[in-house]
């Protein structure tokens, strides 16, 4: 059995989540290839030839990959699938957009979002906002899946030497095109990769406030800063900060949530974070259910003496 990686990519470097989908081929049983598609993306390529556990690394460089349309890297995926037992994505924006287009071509079920290999033909994954898990058993010849990355260690980037064999770039789909992308700056780690989070809720009740709190604790941490989705929906922060079932999944070593209840949609975010500390005024929040520390107390209070003490 050989099992395929897509790498996510910038075509410089590559995105965290790779490391952990290839933890996750490597227990499928399998030996690992890793594609990595992308226009002048040797860098990257060669990133995932050092990555321990990959055998080996197929480079396609082409126009047609650059910008990483979904039409375009099915393609790619398409041209090579025959060679593999396991087609694995890490279960992000870009690898849910481009699984569902190669099983639904391969006329093969797609495995979701899984958090753990149980065989190479059976699978869990989390149901019902995280409050059940389903084992999932395929007998598709091929198993196209996406994979959580909170629920796989990261493979260790650096220590292996695969071979780097570059393929055939396909030809652009034209069913689609590149427009533009705007990308948020900023000088805090990115919410997925980081290893601390001090999030915030609707309790803060401002904008400002939300700033004014919360960038302090970060700031002394080194921690990105994430948001429940009533804070989001409210306007107190921006979209893409959004921890939760519909937003981002996270799992960092520590996970402050400040006057954030704890509904069950935000906690399918982050209960898999290693420690969780909440600062809530209402002690029957359900966030303290799942929280290693909890404080009792106005966040407006303690957070700025939090703040002082460190």
């Amino acid at each position: 059995m050989t099992a395929l990686v897509i790498a996510e990519h910038d075509n410089a470097s590559l995105k965290a989540a790779t490391l952990n989908t290839v933890t996750a081929a490597a227990a499928c049983g399998a030996d690992v290839h890793v594609l990595v598609a992308g226009e002048n993306a040797a860098a990257a390529a060669q990133a995932a030839a050092r990555i321990v556990g990959v055998t080996k690394v197929l480079h396609a460089d082409g126009a047609s990959l650059k910008d990483g349309l979904a039409e375009n890297l099915a393609a790619q995926v398409l041209a090579l699938a025959g060679n593999y037992s396991h087609i694995l994505f890490p279960a992000t924006a870009s690898g849910k957009n481009a699984a569902p287009r190669v099983a639904a071509k391969l006329d093969v079920a797609q495995i979701s979002d899984i958090t753990r290999v149980v065989s190479p033909d059976t699978f869990e994954r989390p149901i019902y906002a995280g409050n059940a898990i389903a084992t999932v058993q395929s007998l598709d010849a091929v198993k196209v899946v996406t994979v959580r990355g909170t629920g796989f260690d990261a493979a260790a980037a650096t220590g292996g030497s695969a071979a780097v064999e570059t393929v055939a770039a396909v030809a652009d789909s034209g069913k689609s095109s590149f427009v533009g992308r705007e990308l948020s700056k900023s000088d805090r780690p990115e919410l997925t990769a980081a290893k601390i989070i001090v999030s915030g809720g609707r309790a803060l009740g401002s904008s400002e406030k939300f700033q004014e709190v919360l960038t302090p604790l970060a700031d002394k941490l080194g921690a990105a800063i994430g948001a429940s989705r009533a804070a989001v929906d409210a306007g107190y922060a921006a979209n893409d900060l959004q921890v939760g079932q519909t937003g981002k999944i996270v799992a960092p070593q520590l996970y402050i949530a400040c006057g954030i209840s704890g509904a069950i949609q935000h906690l399918a975010g982050m209960k898999d974070s290693k420690v969780i500390v909440a600062i809530n005024k209402d002690e029957e929040a359900p966030i303290f259910s799942v929280a290693d520390y909890g404080l009792v107390a106005d966040l407006f209070v303690a957070v700025p003496e939090l703040v002082k003490a460190l």
